[in-house]
Formats: structure tokens, C-alpha cells, sequence
């Protein structure tokens, strides 16, 4: 296929690169040794080493280890961005165990369907999450659980976080000893050095649940050699990242592909420092950055925009910003260039998915790019656009099935051989994204298929209709669904959020349309809200909206 993107890549970028043979512990190792003085974390004033992780690592490994977990073992993670977090994630992995990352803000019913389905007997769970799995242990494969309190990564000084309370949630005492254990107990007793498991690069490293915002949550089966192409691959893309002196913001959750990859593993493999953030309050975002000068911060277009508009905000506050990725959604170019003359950082639109680990096109960082693409294809992989009945592929300009492969590509859904059936022929993966490549092999998003309005025989893709209504400079967020309309099957239906004191109405949205949509994709119902519902990574939750107000 002719690559007619290779020739917008920044200088200094290659088209191919070689990665590793090694496991995810490996990759770990590797930094720990190599920058063993270095400041791993960073939380609320609570600093960790490369050196004090790699031993905490080992430590909790042959925890794990004396509590009969072992290579395969699915070990479920249920934990905001804590220090734990890393602790737990590379211990598991040293003894060959598979990840299954959980989302700390699933009710029972969503925890029990997860940790069913991959056959988790291990769950290391924050303190205060632990009653909700208490209601549904018994329903699952789960033998043991090791709960860890937000207080004990804090120092001594602090007193609560987040509104997490610092009391324990345990419910009995008699169940501490049967299967219940305490972190912080477990990591003072004397365990027996955990050999690291002989893992090859492609065995099973995570299984990441995905579709959770669209319908049933199925598990990404990603291998370690997945992960490990990945982390270089967009460590090569941001060309410019210096090893061991950038500051990550990670307030994108590492359950998330996202997450884990631009945040947990690109800051490891570049030896650098994570200031660790359990969930986006805008006020401690910004103070962390002004604090300790993040320099590379990777997240979703409504934690740009909140920071774009957030009060009193001076640039000097967010001037050590230097390099951002937007994904999850699409970036909106009002909310671009405003952030970028902000901070006089970079930020680029990309797009990825859990089945790709998840990075796979991105906007070159400091040469040529398009505002409103998703960029390019990075080094070792192919994208095309097909025809979604006939898999056949089309020209430029055309609009069709966004396919990608490369050595990111996840080798199916666990346990679900129909479903990855449908996803992955002869080494492609259909996206279900409908996209068009222009003549400079730049990709654009045009929406989800499921997305997709189908109005009196017309297709309206939200996306676009966004697109204008994020024009409007009282319009803070928008989010566009198809709901039943008797006469036309479906009509497009815009859920808004405003400016402070903004007295916008339906009349003034829908003339601020007309000139710049065709009639039958303006929508014909708006609904003014405080907020729009979204998922722990900060994505619009369009199928709430649509059980809400459709």
C-alpha cells in the first residue's frame, strides 16, 4: 500500500523501528536499574524512587506469591491512580500474572459480570471500594483480596484526599485471615524472594475491558510484546521526550489503555516522573501542575477545555507544559488552539483503542498537522478505509470503516472467538469507526458506526454537528444523540452546557446553525444541562444521555 503519510512525519521520526523482545517486568527492571535515583512518584507531596518502587515491587510480588498466586493467575486491579497502583501492576506481572484492570467506579452487578468473566481469584481494591465487592465475592472466582487505604501513601501531614474517607470500610473481623488481607500488613511480613516467571513476549499481559460505554464490556487480550511495541511507539512519536527529566501529569486512569500506555509505561520506559492524580478535579490538576511543573500531560478534549476555562487561571500557572496527546474523543480546534496559546505547549489530536494497547495514529507533534484529523499512522502500522458490507478497500475522500494493524493489535477477546471474529481478518482490525483519509494519507473520525443518525433515509454523523456547536463561544459542551422521531425514524438531539450566567436558548443554537449545517442535521431538540454525564476517563457517556433524554 502506498504510505503517502510517511513524508509528514516530524524529522528525526523513523517510518520503522525495532523494540524489544522482553516482557513488561523486564521493561520495568530495566528502568529501576538504570535511573535507580530517580523520582518515580510523586503523590500529594509523597515522593518514591526508582529504586524504593523496584523494591516494593519485588516485595509485593512475593506477597502475592505466598498467597498462592502464580504464573496465569488473573489478578484484578480495582484502584484509582495511587502508588499502589504501579506496586501492584508490576508485581503481578514479575510471577506471569495476567492484569485484569477494573474500573473503581463499577457497581456490584459490573464488578461481579468482570471478575466472572476472567476468572479473577486475586483483587487488590482501595479500602473504600471494598463493600461493594463484599456484595458479590461470593459470586465470583475470587479467593483472596488485599485492600490498601489512601492514607498510607500520604505523608504523615496530610489528612484526607478527594473526600475519601480515611477510615476503614472492612466490614467484619472475622473475615480479615480468611481471604481479607491488609497491604500494608502483608508488605511488613516476611515472604520468601519471588523469583521473576519466565514470560514470553507473547503471552498474555492484560486483559483490558472495553465497550463498557456502548454495550456489553468484552476483554482485549493484550500480550506483553503488545504493550512493549506500543510504549516505544509512542515514545518515538513524541520525539523530543527527555529520558529522565519530564514530569507526567497522570490523572488519566492506568485501568484505562490510555492511561496505562501515555502515562504508567511511557513514563517507566523514559525513566521519568508521574505525578499521580485519582480522578480530574480541576483545581488540584491545576495546582499540580503549577506545583511541580508537569511537563507531559495526556488526556481527553473536556480536561483541556475545563482547564481553558477554568477562572482566574494565568498562563504562568500552566507554562511548564510542554507535549499533550487528546484522544478518547474528538478534539474540537477552539479547544486546541485556546489551550496551546495558554500554556505555549504542544497539543495534537491522536486516536487509539483498548484492542490496539491502544495507541495507533496521532498529528505529528511539531511539524506539519491538520487540526480536526486524528493525524497518522505511527511507525510499523498501516491504516486504511473499507467498505463495511464488502471489506473492500476505497479511494480517497471516501467514506468508510476505519481498519489499522500493526504489532499493538491484540490477538482477540478473551473467551469470545465469535466477537474477535468479526473484529480481526487476516491481521486487520475493524475499528467500527467510520473515517475518510485525505490525499496526504491524514485520517479523520466522521463518528461511531453505532453512533450513527439515520434521519428520513439521511446519515448525520454527532460528531460533526459538535463540531459547530463547540463554535458558539457560550457553548462549553456538547454532546449530539439520535432519538425516535415518529416521522423521520430518528432526529439528532443536542444536550448542551453553557457558560456561567450564559441565557442561551434552543432559538439562538438553532439560527447559529443554519449557515453552517444542512437543515436536516440541526437538531430539532436541545436540552440545556449543568453537566453531561461521563465515564472515569472524562468520555461523554452517549448512551445515558440517549436513556435519559431520548
Amino acid at each position: 500500500m502506498e504510505r503517502t503519510w510517511l513524508k509528514h512525519y516530524d524529522e528525526g521520526v523513523p517510518h520503522t523501528i525495532e523494540y524489544p523482545a522482553i516482557n513488561l517486568y523486564q521493561l520495568f527492571r530495566q528502568s529501576v536499574e538504570r535511573n535507580p535515583s530517580g523520582l518515580a512518584t510523586l503523590f500529594f507531596g509523597a515522593r518514591m524512587s526508582y529504586r524504593s518502587l523496584g523494591e516494593k515491587v519485588d516485595r509485593f510480588a512475593s506477597v502475592l506469591a505466598g498467597l498462592g498466586v502464580k504464573k496465569g493467575d488473573r489478578v484484578a486491579l480495582i484502584l484509582p491512580n495511587l502508588p499502589i497502583y504501579p506496586i501492584a501492576h508490576f508485581g503481578a506481572l514479575k510471577l506471569g500474572a495476567i492484569l485484569t484492570p477494573t474500573n473503581p467506579l463499577y457497581v456490584e452487578r459490573e464488578l461481579e459480570r468482570q471478575l466472572v468473566d476472567s476468572g479473577a481469584e486475586t483483587v487488590i481494591i482501595l479500602d473504600q471500594l471494598y463493600p461493594r465487592l463484599a456484595q458479590v465475592r461470593a459470586n465470583t472466582p475470587v479467593k483472596r483480596v488485599v485492600v490498601a487505604g489512601v492514607k498510607e501513601f500520604l505523608p504523615p501531614t496530610v489528612g484526607f484526599l478527594y473526600g475519601f474517607k480515611n477510615k476503614s470500610t472492612l466490614t467484619t473481623q472475622e473475615e480479615e485471615g480468611l481471604y481479607l488481607y491488609r497491604y500494608r500488613d502483608l508488605m511488613r511480613r516476611k515472604f520468601p524472594p519471588a523469583p521473576a516467571a519466565e514470560v514470553d513476549p507473547d503471552e498474555i499481559a492484560i486483559l483490558l475491558y472495553t465497550g463498557g460505554t456502548t454495550g456489553i464490556s468484552k476483554a482485549a487480550t493484550l500480550s506483553h510484546r503488545n504493550l512493549v511495541a506500543n510504549v516505544h511507539q509512542t515514545q518515538v512519536w513524541l520525539s523530543d521526550v527527555r529520558e529522565e527529566k519530564e514530569i507526567f501529569l497522570c490523572v488519566l486512569p492506568f485501568f484505562h489503555s490510555y492511561g496505562m500506555t501515555t502515562g504508567l509505561h511511557l513514563a517507566v520506559q523514559s525513566r521519568c516522573t508521574m505525578v499521580l492524580l485519582p480522578r480530574f478535579e480541576l483545581k488540584d490538576v491545576v495546582k499540580q501542575i503549577r506545583k511541580y511543573k508537569a511537563t507531559i500531560f495526556c488526556g481527553v478534549p473536556s480536561m483541556y477545555n475545563a482547564i481553558n476555562h477554568y477562572s482566574g487561571l494565568k498562563s504562568s500557572d500552566v507554562a511548564s507544559i510542554r507535549l499533550c496527546i487528546s484522544g478518547g474523543a474528538g478534539l474540537p480546534a477552539e479547544v486546541q488552539e485556546s489551550f496551546e496559546k495558554l500554556t505555549g505547549g504542544k497539543l495534537v489530536e491522536g486516536y487509539g483503542l483498548s484492542e490496539a494497547s491502544p495507541v495507533v495514529l496521532v498529528n505529528p507533534i511539531h511539524g506539519y498537522r491538520k487540526i480536526g484529523t486524528i493525524g497518522v499512522p505511527i511507525p510499523n502500522t498501516d491504516a486504511r478505509v473499507i467498505d463495511p458490507e464488502t471489506h473492500e478497500p476505497l479511494g480517497i475522500g471516501q467514506v468508510g470503516e476505519l481498519d489499522v494493524t500493526g504489532p499493538q493489535i491484540m490477538s482477540g477477546y478473551w473467551n469470545r472467538r465469535q466477537e474477535t471474529d468479526l473484529v480481526l481478518r487476516d491481521g486487520w482490525l475493524h475499528t467500527g469507526d467510520m473515517a475518510v483519509m485525505d490525499e496526504e494519507g491524514f485520517f479523520s473520525i466522521v463518528d461511531r458506526k453505532k453512533d450513527l443518525i439515520l434521519s428520513a433515509g439521511m446519515n448525520i454523523y454527532p460528531r460533526e454537528v459538535e463540531e459547530v456547536l463547540h463554535q458558539h463561544p457560550e457553548i462549553v459542551e456538547a454532546a449530539v444523540v439520535g432519538v425516535p422521531s415518529p416521522v423521520r425514524g430518528e432526529t439528532p438531539k443536542a444536550f448542551i452546557v453553557t457558560t456561567a450566567g450564559s441565557s442561551l436558548g434552543k432559538r439562538e443554537v438553532m439560527q447559529f446553525c443554519q449557515d453552517k449545517l444542512s437543515r436536516f442535521k440541526i437538531p430539532k431538540e436541545i436540552e440545556f444541562r449543568k453537566e453531561l454525564p461521563k465515564s472515569a476517563v472524562g468520555k461523554v457517556l452517549k448512551r445515558v444521555l440517549k436513556e435519559e433524554g431520548g
